[in-house]
């Protein structure tokens, strides 16, 4: 289930934006092959972020009260992603780019959580962890290279 859809794209630009940043062929109406692209990057960026952590996509129909949430999220990105297809991008735009960007950062390192959801159990994107253990060093770098 998609975080949003390229009618939510369209309300958040509005109409006329939607149109001429996503109307390739020149045709006035958005493609929506534009508008996919931009909705698929956008949720991917987001999922990105949260596989380390989460089983994704987020399944919002188990997880309903997430849906405001990731939709809020995915808008901030798709706008920001169809923005820069005719620059320049609104600083307004970008800055709140750059904020969910920070906010997705500090979810997937741990430091916020998702409500409700519990982690993803068993290995993740991020791969193993490994952890030495044994005796200390006995001899370092600079010992070594002065022989």
């Amino acid at each position: 289930m998609p975080y949003i859809t390229n009618a939510d794209i369209e309300l958040r630009v509005g109409h006329s934006a939607y149109v001429q940043l996503a109307d390739d062929d020149g045709d006035g109406a958005a493609d929506t092959a534009v508008v996919d692209a931009v909705r698929d990057a956008a949720e991917g960026e987001i999922d990105g972020f949260l596989a380390g952590r989460y089983q994704t996509p987020i399944d919002l129909s188990a997880h309903p009260e997430l849906t405001g949430l990731m939709a809020s999220l995915a808008l901030d990105v798709a706008e920001y992603r169809l923005r820069l297809r005719r620059p320049p991008v609104a600083p307004d735009i970008g800055r709140r780019y750059e904020q969910t960007v920070e906010w997705l950062r500090r979810l997937a390192i741990g430091v916020i959580q998702l409500p409700t959801l519990a982690a993803a159990s068993g290995p993740t994107a991020g791969g193993v962890r490994a952890k030495a253990i044994g005796e200390p060093r006995v001899l370092t770098r600079d010992e070594l290279s002065a022989h």
